[in-house]
């Protein structure tokens, strides 16, 4: 029932911007914390940012602080990444995920499709 789906992802040049999207249904969006996880090509999965029930409470990977921001209307079940100043090490698949509020994707319940970034000149 629960589900999740990421929708924004693209090809952006270096330096180009990008806004993430994930629609979710199924459960009390309003109530949980959510997350952004992405992993590039063989490579593992990596945290990049979560966000807290209410939206006041946001934390970010060190890699993409300042760059990416993190944000969700609760009145929409929506979650949003904006991703700004993007490096070719920002492509990747970006999940969203509905979790704990913890940086440990380990713990995380249910997972969304992936979104496809794409940085490159």
């Amino acid at each position: 029932e629960v589900q999740l789906v990421e929708s924004g992802g693209g090809l952006v040049q270096p330096g180009g911007s990008l806004r993430l999207s994930c629609a979710a249904s199924g459960f009390t969006f309003s109530t949980y914390a959510m997350s952004w996880v992405r992993q590039a090509p063989g490579k593992g999965l990596q945290w990049v940012s979560g966000i807290n029930s209410g939206g006041g409470s946001t934390s970010y990977v060190d890699s993409v602080k300042d760059r990416f921001t993190i944000s969700r209307d609760n009145a929409k079940n929506t979650l949003y990444l904006q991703m700004n100043s993007l490096k070719p090490e920002d492509a990747a698949v970006y999940y969203c995920a509905k979790s704990p509020y913890s940086s440990n994707w380990r713990e995380y319940d249910y997972w969304g499709q992936g979104t496809q970034v794409t940085v490159s000149s």
